[in-house]
């Protein structure tokens, strides 16, 4: 492949696995292998809707619009001395969706997930105070974390669809080092750190 084409592929696969997206897959995950799965179409459809309209059109929208205001290219905006700001937004969009989801009751395993992606938001904010890492790897991480962790509680084998969600994280990984937003270290911290967050918070919750 040409440098160019390269260049495009990770920058597609770095706005296909934004990290707003963990939610949404954990939920999915719901769907298939648990008793969620026996839900209506219609309702589940709902809670995916929710669920996209508050972690990843909210927070997106409101960082493109404090990124635009401040002047701000992507890559400027990548710096660990700017990236406070992001992540408030998202915290503040997670706490937002979850605070609707317990007034309307929704089941308590799509709390756990709204959970385990707030804690690696979280997670992410803080270590960013000490050292820039990966969030696009930690929300990939996430998603292992959270299938390891329900394929505890709900007694399945995982192998294949860790097998998948691995190899994405490779691809991921490597885009957001190829668009050298992050070194190598950097992206190795953010899988791991969202994989120990997920595993713990849908276990604990």
């Amino acid at each position: 492949m040409k440098e160019k084409e390269i260049i495009f592929t990770a920058k597609v696969l770095s706005v296909l696995f934004t990290p707003f997206y963990l939610p949404i897959l954990g939920l999915l995950i719901l769907f298939i292998f648990s008793y969620l799965s026996l839900l209506p179409l219609t309702y589940k459809l709902f809670l995916l809707l929710m669920f996209y309209l508050f972690t990843v059109f909210l927070p997106t929208a409101l960082i493109r619009f404090y990124r635009r205001y401040q002047g701000w290219t992507l890559i400027e905006l990548g710096s660990r001395e700017r990236r406070a700001i992001p992540y408030v937004i998202s915290i503040f969009s997670y706490l937002l969706c979850y605070y609707i989801m317990a007034a309307t009751h929704v089941p308590h395993f799509m709390g756990s997930i709204l959970i385990a992606a707030l804690v690696i938001q979280v997670a992410c904010a803080i270590i960013n105070l000490f050292i820039k890492i990966s969030t696009h790897t930690a929300a990939i991480g996430g998603v292992t974390g959270a299938l390891l962790a329900f394929s505890v509680i709900f007694s399945f084998n995982p192998v294949w669809w860790l097998c998948i969600v691995l190899l994405l994280a490779g691809m991921v990984g490597t885009s957001r080092m190829i668009l050298r937003q992050h070194s190598l270290r950097q992206v190795v911290l953010g899988f791991l750190a969202g994989v120990a967050c997920s595993f713990v918070s849908v276990l604990l919750f």
